[in-house]
């Protein structure tokens, strides 16, 4: 960029001697450029080029920049439309629960019986938890294996059909 403004500066200083017009101004002007330019060191115009190249680096940063923004925003649209919908689930799941907690309260309470049967059950229950803990928890022996268990029963021998109220089986017939 710098080098093209002193090469048409250089060749615009030619044409100038060369064609020797009037306004000198322009020639003195190229001179100075001329002369300053000569006196840039090598290390400046490399300097020159490091700023083009940042330059050019920086201009492509903020297009990904503008391209990953972009992104963004259809990301957190998307997710505001899945938080919207799993609103609206929410309700309709929240609103069928409610109505079906109406129609349980407006049932009648189940017969006494009932619920003292449920009450012993839960109390029994309740009761016999210290016993079931260790088992449970794989520390101990199961609650109903205790040191005096009860003999088995020995097994009994299959029956026969007529012990078991059936029909006797038909005899072979001989052929006649």
């Amino acid at each position: 960029m710098v080098t093209e403004r002193f090469t048409s500066c250089v060749s615009g200083c030619v044409q100038t001697v060369s064609t020797l017009i009037v306004s000198t101004s322009r020639f003195r002007k190229c001179l100075i450029v001329l002369l300053v330019m000569s006196a840039c060191s090598l290390q400046e115009l490399e300097f020159i080029e490091k700023y083009e190249e940042i330059l050019e680096r920086r201009s492509e940063l903020l297009e990904e920049m503008k391209r990953r923004r972009e992104q963004l925003k259809i990301q957190k649209k998307k997710q505001v439309e899945e938080a919207e919908a799993a609103h609206k689930r929410n309700m309709a799941l929240l609103q069928g629960l409610q109505k079906i907690e109406d129609r349980l309260r407006g049932r009648q309470l189940p017969h006494p019986d009932l619920l003292a049967l449920e009450t012993r059950y839960w109390n029994s229950v309740e009761e016999s938890v210290p016993a079931w803990e260790n088992f449970l928890l794989g520390k101990g022996p199961h609650p109903t294996d205790s040191p005096r268990q009860l003999p088995r029963r020995t097994k009994q021998k299959p029956s026969t059909a007529q012990d078991k109220g059936l029909p006797p089986l038909p005899k072979p017939r001989t052929s006649r």
